[in-house]
Order: C-alpha cells, then sequence, then structure tokens
C-alpha cells in the first residue's frame, strides 16, 4: 500500500538525531580531510568509512562534518543513520522516504528502496551518515547509490575487507595527537596545571573518549589531575571505578569506554573460530601495548591453553590459521592493529579486559604468558637487534602487571632470560639493574635463603663484573658464596658455580695469580662431583687456561686452551657460545705467546662463526673485530689496524653506546696505534 505524504518538503531537510559537536571539539588535522570536495559536489570518492577502536572520536568527527556541511549551504537533505542493525537502517531510510517523497509504500522495506532510487536520480544535494555499522553485511542491498550529488559517510569499529573497494575510501582514525589532547584538556581544565594535563592525556593513551569521561569524573568528584593520577595508576581499581556513572555521563556518551570495548570483544568472539577473540585478548591484556610479536600466539604454551578451552562440540581445531583469523577478528572490531609481524593494542582496552578477569585467571594467562614469551626467545640470541627489545618490553610489561604470579612457587625462567638478554646484547649495567630488582622481589616474596633468591644475587654479581666493576662483584660472590655454603651445601652445583664465578672476579679485578690458584681448586672438586666431561668442569678448564696467561704463561695457556677446545667440539659442538669462546680464547693467546700473524688468522675463523652464529652486532662479534684489529696491528700492519679499529668503534658507539667497557678498550686501543703511527 502506498501513502501519500501529503506535505510539501521544506529544504534543507534532516532526517534522524545528529549528535551534537561536544564541547572542546579537536579538529583532527592529522586525518585526511573529509570535505576533500563538498558534500553533493561530484567527489571523487563517493562513499568515505572512518573506521578505529571505540571511543576515538569517529562519530564526533561525522557529526562536526554533518554540521559543517549543513551550516554552509553545502547539503539540502542530511540523513542521519544509527547503524547498529539491518533493521535500523532500513527504518531510517524508510523515515526519509516518508519526509522527502511525495509517495512512499507503508511497508518499511519497500519504503526504504524507494528512497535508496529516489537518492539515484535526484539533484538535490545529500549526504547519508551511517553511524556506528557493527555488521557490514547489513548494508548488503541498502548502500547508497554513487550519484554526482551525493555523500555517504560511514562510522564503524569493523575492518573487514568488505568496506573497502575502488568505490569507498577508507580512514583508520586514531587517537587524539599529544597536542590534541592537551589542547581538549586545556579547554576543560582550565585551572589545572599545564604539565599535569599533558601526564594526564599520556595516562590514557590521548583517547578522546576516555579524556571526556575522565574530566567529567575528576570534576564531579572536586578532583585535581593530581588526584585523579594518583587513582588512575592503583592497580587495585577497576577501569570502571575511575568512569563516571552511566547516569553521569557527558557529552550524550551512551556508555562508558569500558562498556563500549566489551561490545566489540563479545561481537569478535562469535566470530569463526568462535570463542578465541577472547582468550587471545586476555593474554595480550598483560604485554606491551605498543608491540607484541605475533608468532607469540602461536607458540605451543598458547596453542595448549586455546586447544583446553571449552568451545563446543563443533568449534574449529586449534592451528596456526585459527589462531591468525582470531587475531584478525580483534583487528576488524578494532581492538588491536595487527601490522608487520607485530600486535599493538590500546592500554585502555588492555586495563578493561583485565578489570573483567578474576585474580586466578590473571594469574593463569601469566603464567601461559611468560612459557610463550620464552619458547620464542632465540638462544643463542642475535645481535642487539629489535626482537630482543621487543620481547624484553614484553617482559617487562607482564612482571610489572602479575608480579607474584611469576615468582611464586619459584622465579619463572623467562625473567631470567630476559635479565641476561640485557646483558648479553650489550647492555650489562642494566642487566645490574634489573637483576638487582629483581633480586629485592625474591627477598620480599620468597626469603632470603630461597634458591632463586640466591640465584638473582648471583647474577647481580656476574653482571657487575660484566659492567666494569669487578671489585664490587667479588664482594657480591664472596656473599653469594657464603650463602649457598650454608644454604645449600659446598658441593652444590650452584656453590661450585659462585666459586667459579668468584675467581674469574679475582682475576678481573688485579689477581691473577689467585685466580688460577682458586681455579685449581674448584676444577678439583667439579671434576669430583660433576665429571671431567660436564660443561661445568669445561668451563673451569677453559678459565683456569685463560687465567693463566694472564699470571705470566701464555704458552701454557694455548696449550690447555686448545685441549679444552678439543673436548668442547666433542660434547658441545662448534657452535655453541662455550666453543666459540675458547676458540676466541686460543686465538689471543696464540698472539701473546709471540704468534700475532697465527692470531689473526684463527679469529678470522673465530669471526666468521660469530658473524652466522650470532650476528654483526653482537657484542662478542664485536669484540672479535676489535681483537683481530689490534693484532693485526701487532703483525706489522698499523694503519690496518687503526682503520679497523675506526671501524670497530663506529659500531660500538652505535650498538653499544660511548660508555660501555668494551667501547672504550677499543678506544684505548685506537689511541695507542694512532700514537704510535705518530712516533
Amino acid at each position: 500500500m502506498t501513502i501519500n505524504t501529503g506535505r510539501e518538503v521544506r529544504w534543507p531537510h534532516r532526517v534522524g538525531v545528529v549528535p551534537a559537536v561536544v564541547d572542546g571539539y579537536q579538529h583532527r588535522r592529522h586525518v585526511v580531510d573529509l570535505g576533500q570536495t563538498a558534500p553533493g559536489g561530484g567527489a571523487a570518492t563517493h562513499t568515505q568509512v572512518l573506521c578505529g577502536l571505540g571511543g576515538v572520536g569517529k562519530t564526533q568527527l561525522a557529526a562536526a562534518y554533518a554540521d559543517h556541511a549543513s551550516s554552509r549551504g553545502q547539503i539540502d537533505l542530511l540523513v542521519w543513520v544509527t547503524a547498529a542493525t539491518r533493521h535500523g537502517v532500513v527504518a531510517s531510510y524508510a523515515q526519509a522516504a516518508y519526509g522527502v517523497l511525495d509517495a512512499a509504500d507503508t511497508e518499511v522495506q519497500k519504503a526504504a528502496v524507494q528512497f535508496l532510487a529516489w537518492l539515484a536520480t535526484t539533484d538535490r544535494r545529500w549526504l547519508i551518515v551511517l553511524d556506528d555499522l557493527q555488521t557490514p553485511a547489513d548494508l548488503n542491498g541498502l548502500w547508497p547509490p554513487a550519484t554526482p550529488t551525493g555523500t555517504v559517510l560511514v562510522t564503524t569499529r569493523r575492518r573487514d575487507a568488505a568496506l573497502a573497494d575502488g568505490r569507498r575510501r577508507v580512514l583508520d582514525l586514531g587517537v587524539f595527537t599529544p597536542a590534541e589532547a592537551a589542547a581538549y584538556l586545556r579547554h576543560k581544565l582550565p585551572h589545572e596545571p599545564v604539565d599535569q594535563l599533558e601526564q594526564l592525556a599520556a595516562d590514557l593513551g590521548h583517547l578522546p573518549l576516555a579524556l571526556a569521561q575522565a574530566t567529567a569524573y575528576l570534576t564531579d568528584r572536586g578532583l585535581d589531575c593530581t588526584g585523579y593520577r594518583v587513582r588512575l595508576t592503583d592497580r587495585r581499581r577497576a577501569l570502571a571505578q575511575l568512569l563516571p556513572e552511566p547516569e553521569a555521563l557527558p557529552d550524550e556518551h551512551r556508555a562508558t569506554v569500558a562498556a563500549t570495548w566489551w561490545l566489540s570483544i563479545v561481537a569478535a568472539d562469535r566470530l569463526q573460530p568462535r570463542g578465541l577473540a577472547r582468550p587471545l585478548l586476555d593474554l595480550a591484556a598483560l604485554l606491551d601495548p605498543n608491540g607484541i610479536p605475533v608468532h607469540l600466539f602461536t607458540s605451543p604454551a598458547v596453542t595448549d591453553h586455546l586447544g583446553s578451552l571449552d568451545r563446543g562440540d563443533d568449534a574449529a581445531p586449534i592451528d596456526q590459521d585459527a589462531v591468525a583469523d582470531a587475531l584478525r577478528n580483534l583487528h576488524r572490531l578494532s581492538l588491536v592493529t595487527h601490522s608487520g609481524g607485530h600486535l599493538r593494542v590500546h592500554a585502555l582496552v588492555q586495563r578493561a579486559t583485565r578489570d573483567r578477569l578474576a585474580p586466578e585467571q590473571l594469574d593463569t594467562a601469566a603464567r601461559i604468558a611468560a612459557d610463550a614469551l620464552l619458547q620464542i626467545w632465540p638462544v643463542p640470541e642475535r645481535d642487539s637487534s629489535t626482537s630482543h627489545q621487543s620481547l624484553y618490553a614484553n617482559t617487562a610489561a607482564l612482571y610489572g602487571h602479575r608480579r607474584r604470579a611469576l615468582l611464586v612457587p619459584q622465579v619463572h625462567a623467562v625473567l631470567s632470560r630476559a635479565g641476561r638478554s640485557l646483558g648479553d646484547t650489550g647492555h650489562p649495567a642494566d642487566a645490574v639493574a634489573f637483576f638487582t630488582g629483581l633480586h629485592t622481589d625474591c627477598l620480599r616474596v620468597l626469603g632470603p635463603d630461597h634458591p632463586h633468591t640466591l640465584t638473582t644475587l648471583h647474577d647481580v654479581a656476574q653482571w657487575r663484573g660484566e659492567a666494569g666493576d669487578p671489585a664490587g662483584a667479588v664482594e657480591t660472590f664472596r656473599q653469594v658464596l657464603a650463602d649457598r655454603s650454608r644454604v645449600l651445601g659446598p658441593d652444590h652445583p650452584d656453590t661450585l658455580m659462585a666459586r667459579n664465578n668468584l675467581a674469574y672476579s679475582q682475576g678481573r679485578a688485579g689477581d691473577p695469580a689467585g685466580a688460577v690458584e682458586a681455579f685449581r681448586q674448584v676444577l678439583a672438586d667439579r671434576s669430583r662431583v660433576l665429571g671431567p666431561d660436564h660443561p661445568d668442569t669445561l668451563m673451569t678448564r677453559n678459565n683456569l687456561a685463560y687465567w693463566r696467561g694472564h699470571a705470566g704463561d701464555p704458552a701454557g695457556a694455548v696449550e690447555a686452551l686448545r685441549q679444552v677446545l678439543a673436548d668442547r667440539l666433542r660434547v658441545l659442538g662448534p657452535e655453541h657460545r662455550h666453543t666459540l669462546s675458547t676458540s676466541s680464547n686460543v686465538a689471543y693467546w696464540r698472539g701473546q705467546a709471540g704468534d700475532p700473524a697465527g692470531a689473526v688468522e684463527a679469529l678470522q675463523r673465530v669471526l666468521a662463526d660469530y658473524l652466522r652464529v650470532l650476528g654483526p652486532d653482537h657484542p662478542h662479534t664485536l669484540t672479535t673485530r676489535r681483537n683481530m684489529a689490534y693484532w693485526q696491528g701487532e703483525s706489522g700492519d698499523r694503519a690496518g689496524a687503526i682503520e679497523a679499529t675506526e671501524h670497530v668503534l663506529a659500531d660500538q658507539l652505535r650498538v653499544l653506546g660511548p660508555g660501555h667497557p668494551d667501547t672504550l678498550t677499543t678506544r684505548r686501543n685506537l689511541a695507542r696505534w694512532r700514537d704510535i703511527g705518530a712516533g
């Protein structure tokens, strides 16, 4: 049945309720201008899709665009559609039909079709805003037609491929820039110090919706920025406790930021493969928001966990494809950004996700994430590349969220791996700071005599020596040895390791003869307790031979090291880092024994191995290059030594920094060769 509307249309005409532009609205200069061509003016791209995380301001940007176009007389018809459901789209189109057509069918579906047909033929300038599209398929058969006089603007959290084709331009809207966030807060809180406003903006990740709701919360409660930020950093408070009650939401917000995201999480979890998106986000919520390696989610620890979940009898099997699809579902709902091998998650999305988990669920997730990090950590670790930096950042984030879960009943191995990674990639001072903090936590949680408390103190001592403080290392190792002897006994492998490392630090502190004597005693006990081929026994033999050279017997050092090398090749293999270390020591003492040319030749082979196994920027590789340059100079090629040392120094400055002990040694070598050349 068709009805005659019976009234004259007044132009310009508006259908639907356009949200008011909020107080303090910020013009998003980093977004491509939506109005490159005025609405209804024959824009090259008829349909534009604003996608992004819930709360980034998509609806506000669309409302400001519509308000601007209307106030400037650029459109005759504005239709604002709440596009959360297909029914809502059809109903809005029918309402528009009844408002602008001379006659429209009483059945809303048919009236909607009539309205779309009218859009295709009218010369009126029109703008259709489809706000909060939740399911792209809801627009099948309902996309407004492409015409010279019309423009369509869509806002959605979805990033589905169906939204991006040649007829539509997709704009991925991010959070405020720091300047935009600070400007908004200055407008809303004009009496607050600028530095506090900037810090509050950073604390909230520059998310527009969070900034608006936070300012409403602190205003209603009479808080200043400092007081609110203290509450915000309190991990015991759920995010919902730091936002206004539903009836106190500002700017006509329909839900708190946390509730907004929960709807997206539920939607992502319902997509195929069902039931995987949410547990993956639970893990991501404990890791580094700036970048989580995607292959972490396909580690055995994670896939075993996903396989243990009750997802129904018809659930898809867990494999890499299923995990990849579930991560893409989170990306499609704009809960994460999946690109370049990493997953990024807004810190407030992480917090809202954690808030919905019970403490025991968080602890379980933390241990699974820790297992996964350990499983994907490369051994040996190559270079000081972004790989270890990302893994360390994720471990630090995880430890910050669930500290006790990674300490009880024992220190999780990923924490030791993270600390060693700092030292192994050329940052021994950072390793000292890391293990010092970990030891303090172990004292508090595990007690002073727990074996893992003693191990972390041992790590502090080791990296103090590597950072250029051998006297401090000796002092700390003596404390470790005393504690381990008392708690574990004199023949425990950990006690013997403390004796070995104390002897090494004695040599570094200027007592090579004392180191040799100490190593002889440790070697006798390790051979008796562990056996002659145990890696720890071979370690002590290597160290004894090395310090024999420093004690004045370089020829004896070469002979002993060659025997150790043969045994390490047999027991550990040619690419083990201890085997490579012994090869390097043989070359060094060949040079000290009067064969600098032989040292260069041997170091060339060692360098090739280090380059293959550890990469060009690893500290051991750089040290080998420096040593090769040194013996090149001792062989008579001082000009070549200067050039090679200059190249090594440039790389050490780039990788290790100017204050690293290895960099300082290279500087001294370079000065020596330049002085000799000048003389």
